[in-house]
This record gives structure tokens, C-alpha cells and sequence, in this order.
């Protein structure tokens, strides 16, 4: 259960890095703390829509199984290189995600703000 809650704790911090690297210019660190739930209840959301292609829902599932996984590319305990490494995968299945799902569909579910919208576009370099 331990390992667990540390799995999910790191995987919140390799997106919320994806996240203030793609933050709108002049956002509040309150705006951007709001993206990652935001994020994630928009791949909740993915995941029970029908109309979302299941290449797309498979991309979500694979990238928290990654991210929970103890097992990195390369090892969490080197420094700035250990998350760089999940943050780099994050956005490149992100990017993934919204191809396959298309941007209509990001914005059909996109629980937050605009700006976030944008943040979460341009981190998955869309």
C-alpha cells in the first residue's frame, strides 16, 4: 500500500512538471496548482466517454501504469534527470492522446479554465 501512495505521489509530481514548464505567462501559482486535478479529471473523463477512440484510452492507461511503476528509464534518485524522464514521456503521450481523441474532445471535457486548456496544449505540444 506504501509503495502504492508513492507511485501516485511521483506520478503527480512528473505531471505537475509537465505542467509549470507549459504554465501561461502571469499565472498564479494557485492557477497552476489546479491543473494537474483538472488533468487528471480530464482523463477520467476520457476513459467513460464511448466516443473517444480506445487507442487513445489505452495511451491514458499506459502512461499511469508508467508513471506508478517503481521502474524508470532512468532512476528517479538521479537528480532533475530522474523526473525529467517522466515528465518527457508525460508530454509525448499527452500529445499522443489528444491526436487520437482530437482536440474537440479535450475541450468537450477540459474541466478548468481556459488559460488551463492552453497550459495543458502547449505542454503536450499540440
Amino acid at each position: 500500500m506504501l509503495t502504492a501512495l508513492g507511485a501516485l505521489v511521483l506520478a503527480w509530481l512528473a505531471l505537475a512538471a509537465v505542467l509549470l514548464i507549459a504554465r501561461p505567462r502571469g499565472s498564479t501559482l494557485g492557477a497552476f496548482a489546479q491543473l494537474l486535478p483538472d488533468t487528471l479529471r480530464l482523463f477520467h473523463a476520457l476513459l467513460k466517454d464511448p466516443a473517444v477512440p480506445v487507442a487513445a484510452k489505452a495511451r491514458v492507461w499506459l502512461l499511469l501504469a508508467y508513471l506508478a511503476m517503481p521502474i524508470d528509464l532512468i532512476p528517479d534518485f538521479i537528480p532533475v534527470l530522474g523526473y525529467a524522464d517522466d515528465a518527457i514521456i508525460a508530454a509525448i503521450v499527452l500529445r499522443s492522446v489528444i491526436r487520437r481523441a482530437g482536440r474537440d474532445k479535450i475541450r468537450e471535457h477540459w474541466p478548468g479554465t481556459a488559460d488551463g486548456l492552453q497550459a495543458l496544449l502547449r505542454a503536450a505540444i499540440a
